[in-house]
């Protein structure tokens, strides 16, 4: 069984480790870190101490670990936190791991700042997506603290909260934190920020100014439309009805098929800002209204994607839990038997009838993939004809 014996640090080049941490790097023989925590820990390691860089790929560096019966590894602050010891623990779950923890970057933040921190919302865009950070901002998160990288730096961060209408945080930005010559911390507004340059390594915090509106049922006069036809829109009330059957609190990816305004897949991520929404349109028009309407209600990560659902390459998206179909183009069949092929175990379908036809075209689908309408509701808005909402399971 190997043994890592993971430091936290941060980048003072004069470090102040613990008594036990000292001891463990005098016995240590194989070392490893990134190139930054190998300059200022390199008059510390024995004379004839092996280094190894943490780089990608990863799986070379583990590759490298091999046949080591001991490492011990230098990683930033808390390597708990968004950190190697989490890569450790995935990549060999039965190595035995000594942590040595330092306070994390987004802490140190908050101590310059004198900011209480219990509360605050915190995720890495480190390598990742922004679909954490979207959902931090249409939840409306009070404080959120975010792990920034090379490409998502704090002014590409800024521009994408103004471009979804998120102009109410104020950012500071901690710059080189824990480096004694070159650390900075600056605080700016939404705009300022993203009209900036900064050091690196930097992480932010987000503290909100104001309560941005967060409506629950979007009134359909208030989307921009497709040439201005209020009919083209799933209305209101059926809309919420609609998410309702499709059980989206316990649903974790939502295909909207035929979105055209995109205002279902909009509300839905406004009520559940962690569900992966990926929306399919086949009129080219439908991608500049999911794009204006998607920064109307600052609703990011929503994915469009213009043309045929039937034609559309769908192996790289997320399986579906929950289906919409606002739109068949009396193919309803061959919709129905794609969506089979993809969605998953306990997945659901809701389908809005305008028509007894189109209500038996669902129905005959339904059954020939083997499940069955479970739930149909008749509804009429205003003077519009009534519509079926209808549940598959």
């Amino acid at each position: 069984m190997q043994k890592f014996y993971i430091i936290g640090m941060s980048d003072d080049h004069r470090q102040h480790f613990a008594p036990e941490v000292v001891e463990t790097i005098a016995g240590g023989k194989v070392f490893s870190g990134g190139k930054r925590h190998h300059e200022i820990v390199r008059p510390l390691l024995p004379p004839e101490a092996e280094w190894i860089d943490i780089t990608v790929p990863i799986d070379a560096v583990f590759t490298r670990y091999e046949g080591c019966p001991e490492v011990v590894v230098f990683a930033s602050g808390d390597p708990l936190f968004f950190g190697f010891a989490n890569t450790v623990r995935r990549k060999l779950p039965e190595a035995q791991i000594v942590l040595f923890p330092s306070f994390n970057s987004l802490q140190m933040l908050a101590h310059r700042m004198l900011l209480p921190y219990q509360d605050m919302r915190t995720v890495s865009l480190t390598g990742r997506p922004w679909d954490a950070f979207d959902a931090a901002l249409i939840g409306g998160e009070r404080l959120i603290g975010a792990l920034t990288d090379r490409e998502k730096t704090p002014a590409r961060i800024a521009a994408r909260m103004l471009e979804y209408g998120y102009d109410n945080y104020r950012m500071t930005v901690g710059e080189a934190l824990g480096n004694r010559q070159e650390e900075r911390v600056r605080t700016f507004s939404v705009g300022e920020a993203a009209q900036e340059t900064f050091g690196l390594p930097n992480c932010l915090i987000l503290e909100r100014t104001a309560v941005r509106p967060h409506p629950f049922g979007i009134p359909e006069g208030e989307f921009h439309l497709l040439d201005g036809r209020s009919k083209m829109i799933t209305k209101m009330p059926i809309r919420l009805l609609s998410l309702s059957l499709l059980s989206l609190h316990e649903k974790t990816s939502l295909w909207d098929i035929g979105f055209c305004t995109g205002s279902v897949s909009i509300e839905a991520k406004l009520q559940f800002p962690s569900l992966k929404v990926t929306a399919f349109e086949r009129r080219p028009e439908g991608l500049e209204l999911m794009m204006l309407n998607s920064r109307k209600f600052g609703t990011p990560g929503i994915e469009a994607l213009a043309g045929d659902f039937l034609e559309t390459d769908t192996d790289g998206l997320p399986a579906p839990d929950a289906v919409f179909i606002g739109g068949h183009g009396g193919k309803m069949m061959e919709i129905m038997e794609k969506i089979d092929r993809v969605l998953l175990p306990g997945g659901c379908i809701v389908f809005n009838s305008v028509s007894a036809e189109s209500r038996e075209l669902f129905v005959k689908a339904v059954e020939r993939t083997g499940r069955k309408v479970t739930r149909q509701i008749r509804m009429a808005v205003d003077a519009f004809n009534p519509i079926d909402v209808m549940k598959a399971e």
